[in-house]
């Protein structure tokens, strides 16, 4: 049944309350204690060094939204959902939940802030933008790398899939993170080479997973900072959910470097996701709001980025649509 306006309003109110008791049980890794076998909420109390009427009071309103199930009077068993809040299982959101309980939902506290100053809520809070932070709180580091492998790793297939990577013969990913992007484009393309690219402890992070896939001898990795240079020559530049990080002028700074480094005939392949015109929902235009308070870029739309691409001295040449709500904007050499 659908609810009144009032009714909705209030969910949308409300919202926070959800996520914020996900991130608890994601904390408490509660998801983990109930696998394999139902447990009493008394009993993951004593697990988790928590008070068990307050646990069974959580467990009982995410139960209410299909995050656990209680089987019998005060026992609880995981669903479906829940298990994704597992840490070991493929596409565990155990950090998703984390990050977006801690860091992020301190930062979405200042969302006012962002609105009144076109400045990350973030940076109010913490004092610093979110990269220089990661780079202070390697715990954290690790939290962001899984997080983001969590929502972005489901990408990564039709991403390719969508994209002809084998007429290049050296692959650069640039603000490749931990790798991963990379190591699918060489596994389906065996006669490429590859260049992972990004923040010399980020690259060091990467290593051991492009080791364990067993590509280290097909891929170089170089720290670097791409406001400064990016590596030359390469017949594919690839940026997976970089250029939404930062603000026009600094997209302008990379996309300028990167032009630099190309021949005549590279391309640059930008993964994002275009904001749609209209009043449909798109989650993109949520995450819009996220990529202000967090590390204060923006999604755009496809004139945004064929506006870049020409302050960048490219030219943009098309516009690829996947199955996994991420779009393929090629560029070439203006």
């Amino acid at each position: 049944m659908q609810s009144s306006p009032a009714g909705h309003v209030m969910q949308v109110i409300s919202g926070y309350w959800r996520s914020q008791a996900v991130y608890v049980a994601a904390k408490l890794d509660l998801a983990g204690r109930l696998s394999p076998a139902a447990k009493t909420a008394e009993a993951l109390a004593s697990e988790t060094a928590t008070h068990a009427d307050t646990l069974f009071r959580l467990l009982r309103a995410l139960a209410s939204i299909g995050i656990f199930r209680e089987t019998t009077p005060r026992t609880f068993e995981n669903t479906p959902a829940s298990e994704l809040l597992r840490k070991d299982v493929p596409g565990s959101q155990w950090a998703m939940a984390v990050m977006m309980g801690e860091e992020h939902y301190a930062a979405w506290g200042e969302l006012l802030y962002s609105v009144r100053t076109g400045k990350g809520g973030f940076s109010k809070v913490y004092q610093q933008r979110p990269f220089e932070y990661l780079t202070t709180h390697p715990e954290q580091a690790a939290v962001f790398d899984a997080a983001m492998t969590s929502v972005h790793g489901r990408e990564t297939g039709p991403m390719i899939a969508a994209y002809d990577f084998s007429q290049a013969r050296l692959v650069a990913d640039i603000g490749g993170g931990n790798g991963s992007v990379i190591a699918e484009v060489l596994r389906t393309n065996p006669h490429v080479r590859g260049v992972l690219y990004d923040l010399p402890h980020v690259v060091e992070r990467a290593k051991p997973n492009l080791s364990k896939a067993g590509l280290a001898e097909r891929c170089d990795c170089v720290g670097g900072d791409f406001f400064r240079e990016i590596p030359a020559g390469a017949d594919v530049y690839l940026f997976r959910h970089i250029i939404h990080d930062w603000l026009d002028d600094e997209v302008v700074k990379i996309l300028s470097n990167c032009r630099r480094a190309m021949k005549p005939t590279s391309r640059v392949v930008l993964a994002e996701t275009i904001v749609p015109a209209g009043n449909e929902f798109a989650f993109v235009k949520w995450l819009d709001l996220n990529m202000l308070v967090i590390p204060e870029g923006r999604e755009r739309t496809e004139e945004d980025y064929r506006g870049l691409f020409d302050a960048a001295g490219l030219k943009l040449t098309r516009v690829i649509d996947t199955p996994a709500e991420i779009h393929l904007i090629e560029a070439v050499v203006g």
